[in-house]
């Protein structure tokens, strides 16, 4: 399972980091998980044709998460490639609906399936080797996380979430947590994380967590990376990360 990140960031811009996504190859097949602005003009830096990519998961519906979906639907229609399946919490059907037709002229060529998930569900992607369990974030509109079962090991994506006992038990025993960090240490925010409230919650799992790499950050934590990595190490079992744009990790 090769892991490469395209977008850490949020819905402020900041330099080299666009908004959050983050694609898995499964023996060989991308999978695409949220599409926020500036993903798609990371594919060619990441050496992926987004003609690829025909399965996509998103955690939620937030701008900073979602902005490229229709540009890479378009990307695609515009290479000939007309099918696609977007996975997504409740809602996703209604408001992709809505922003498809506000483009007529290429809106009934495209033939894009809408499958919307709910906690707890399993599921298997069309075309893929994998399982799929679905467990509810805590933000502001409704979140998923996503555990991603397959051959060469697990990973666990939280989403945007304050940090909540449903995504850390669906991380327990995976190899890798990829959990947001939006904040420094000291913070008050709701409906995001810090490293000190991350910590909170992990101490209650005593090491049952893999790797964690933190992403989604705010310009408020440049600076802080180092703080968040001596914060959390020694609550997880394998290393603290903090993800860059671009950068690749290997199961």
């Amino acid at each position: 399972m090769e892991i490469t990140f395209l977008g850490t960031g949020v819905a402020i811009p900041q330099k080299g980091r666009v908004q959050s996504g983050i694609l898995l190859r499964l023996e060989e097949k991308p999978l695409l998980i949220d599409c926020g602005s500036g993903v798609l003009s990371r594919f060619p830096d990441a050496g992926v044709p987004h003609t690829e990519v025909d399965t996509v998961l998103l955690s939620h519906l937030h701008l900073d998460h979602v902005a490229d979906l229709i540009p890479l639907v378009k990307a695609n229609w515009l290479r000939g490639k007309t099918d696609m399946r977007v996975y997504g919490p409740e809602g996703t059907d209604d408001w992709f609906t809505q922003v498809i037709g506000a483009y007529e002229y290429f809106q009934d060529d495209v033939d894009v399936d809408i499958i919307e998930l709910y906690p707890g569900k399993e599921f298997t992607p069309e075309g893929f080797d994998c399982e799929i369990t679905c467990a509810a974030a805590v933000h502001s509109v409704p979140t998923l996380g996503y555990r991603i079962t397959g051959e060469a090991g697990e990973i666990v994506y939280s989403g945007d979430t304050e940090p909540c006992r449903d995504i850390m038990d669906l991380a327990v025993e995976a190899d890798l947590l990829i959990h947001e960090c939006s904040f420094p240490a000291g913070t008050k925010v709701t409906n995001h994380t810090t490293p000190g409230t991350l910590a909170e919650i992990l101490e209650d799992y005593n090491g049952e967590i893999g790797s964690i790499c933190l992403t989604h950050f705010y310009p408020e934590m440049k600076g802080h990376e180092k703080e968040a990595v001596h914060r959390l190490r020694g609550y997880v079992e394998g290393e603290v990360i903090i993800a860059e744009d671009l950068m690749g990790l290997e199961l």
